[in-house]
């Protein structure tokens, strides 16, 4: 049976959130179907679920599939028009679900909102992994409205206007069912991290819009799977933003950006090193080369692909605006490079 909007929340050795968070979402969202897909949990979160939440539907993985392929494996076996991919480590609050889902139906050419994310510790404060939407500058660094790099906002109400943005946090994101099996769900070679700028990049691809929603709130812990310092995340991270910005990039772009790329993550890599990370430097090698070894498959795919220029992209380098020109706020950027 068809439902209007499915709420589901990918586990993995997340008891303690699930304790914690899991009534505010039962509580605020009544008008969804709730499920919970666990990627073989060893904290015995599934006895929890089953003992405490049996109206929940529970989609156990037999592995830890990762992010990308344990939603996509999740989201083929539910049957509604809204997908929200909600973490576990996050608070929602009263009537977070219907002004997202009236924006949508009020325009079909979004294809994934966002709410504003703000921190559960620092409730004042933007969260770090969405804030108040994201966006990319022109060499695929990502950013939001309320935190550029390690900088978060204090959320003033200055964001509180909806806006069409460049990517929506996958953290607590919205979706259309059918754009998100049409375009094949989240690319599963990603596994964690930046799946969701990708996701959304091949939307507006297709010439669709992602947009962010202030109107809901919810409340993130966020660092949950993998602490915000780890080699592993460094590692996800550079990679995965490579393999993005090779997929959906015109032609005409790929050799200035990755040139720049090459030289910026160098920079980044040398920096770990002298601040005593070496597991991250070898993490952006190991990254690199992951990549380049992937090439092959990622060149037959874009000839497969009509790819163009797409909207909502900072046409400057953030890192020279941030670290040089110390731009710290997201109003203080040059608004009309937004384009």
């Amino acid at each position: 049976m068809s439902v209007r909007t499915a709420v589901v929340i990918l586990n993995w050795n997340g008891k303690r959130f699930l304790e914690q968070f899991l009534p505010s979402v039962v509580n605020h969202s009544q008008t969804a179907q709730i499920v919970v897909a666990d990627n073989a949990s060893t904290d015995d979160s599934v006895i929890f679920l089953k003992k405490n939440y049996p109206a929940i539907r529970i989609i156990q993985n037999t592995t830890n599939v990762g992010f990308a392929k344990g939603y996509n494996d999740a989201l083929s076996k539910v049957d509604a028009d809204y997908f929200v991919l909600l973490n576990s480590d996050i608070e929602v609050t009263t009537g977070w679900i219907k002004p997202v889902i009236d924006m949508m139906e009020a325009d079909h050419s979004i294809a994934a909102c966002q709410p504003k994310l703000l921190s559960f510790q620092h409730r004042e404060k933007f969260e770090y992994a969405g804030a108040a939407g994201g966006f990319i500058d022109k060499f695929g660094y990502p950013f939001c409205r309320g935190r550029l790099f390690q900088t978060t906002e204090t959320d003033a109400g200055q964001y509180d206007d909806s806006r069409e943005i460049f990517w929506a946090t996958g953290a607590c994101l919205f979706v259309r069912s059918d754009v998100y099996r049409r375009l094949g769900g989240l690319d599963e070679r990603f596994f964690a991290h930046m799946e969701e700028i990708d996701f959304c990049w091949r939307a507006k691809n297709e010439g669709l819009k992602i947009m962010v929603c202030p109107d809901s709130k919810v409340f993130h812990v966020g660092g949950g799977t993998l602490p915000k310092r780890s080699w592993r995340k460094t590692y996800l991270n550079m990679k995965n933003n490579n393999i993005m910005l090779f997929k959906n990039l015109p032609s005409h772009q790929l050799f200035s950006v990755f040139s720049a790329r090459l030289i910026l993550d160098g920079i980044a890599a040398f920096k770990f090193l002298f601040d005593g990370g070496f597991m991250d430097f070898f993490a952006v090698i190991k990254a690199h080369f992951r990549f380049y070894s992937m090439l092959p498959a990622l060149l037959r795919e874009r000839k497969a692909k009509h790819l163009h220029p797409v909207t909502m992209i900072y046409r400057k380098n953030m890192v020279w605006e941030y670290f040089l020109r110390q731009k710290r706020r997201f109003t203080d950027l040059d608004q009309e490079y937004f384009t």
